[in-house]
């Protein structure tokens, strides 16, 4: 019987995943919210669920550690998406990839600092741009960066924009609209493929009720 990984995105994603895996039949065994365990066993006796933090989830899909997986579709734009397949919008974990800079301050001309986690995103977005910008990676606390004067501009997730406003910074320019995606190994859809699309119908079916 062939075994079935699916690498799921821990947190807010988790949280919003997991009911829909409920509605496609796919149950953990145990509370994984409750348990300090990675690897989880399932109702389903040939289907396991990982818990990884959401940059590493592309990783372990493109490499065959998953054979599935559930990501932000800013970390699959950040990761690129070799060998992998983005199977169906979940509609979940919805918020925005933009741009953003002291409330007020006008747009410096000329060369740039940007301080974001989504630096091949930023790369890409500033060159359309025409902006010249140099890249600074962070990986937490971005609204600090231009008040502290490490950054003229951010690129970060905005959901509520309070976090922002909070720190006197205020959103500028959309990349990209944001949600969870299912994905899928390339060589698994063809190894496992009649597996992965009974998992890929129910989810999919999951998503439209």
């Amino acid at each position: 019987m062939s075994q079935l990984t699916i690498a799921l995105t821990k947190g807010r994603i988790l949280e919003e995943t997991l009911p829909l895996l409920a509605q496609a039949g796919i149950v953990p065994a145990e509370d994984i919210k409750k348990s300090r365990k990675l690897a989880f066993d399932t109702n389903m006796p040939n289907v396991r669920l990982l818990v990884l933090r959401g940059s590493d989830v592309p990783t372990y899909v493109q490499f065959g550690a998953a054979d599935m997986g559930v990501a932000g579709k800013d970390t699959l734009l950040e990761h690129g998406g070799d060998g992998l397949y983005s199977l169906v919008d979940l509609g979940i974990a919805r918020c925005k990839l933009m741009t953003a800079g002291i409330k007020g301050s006008a747009e410096k001309t000329g060369r740039i600092k940007v301080a974001t986690k989504y630096v091949n995103v930023a790369r890409q977005f500033y060159a359309e741009q025409g902006r010249q910008a140099d890249f600074i990676k962070l990986y937490g606390a971005m609204e600090l960066a231009p008040i502290m004067g490490l950054a003229d501009e951010i690129v970060d997730i905005v959901d509520t924009g309070n976090t922002l406003r909070a720190n006197g910074l205020e959103a500028r320019i959309e990349i990209a609209d944001i949600s969870s995606r299912l994905i899928a190994n390339k060589a698994s859809m063809k190894m496992k493929h009649a597996l992965m699309q009974s998992v890929i119908t129910a989810v999919a079916d999951a998503v439209d009720s």
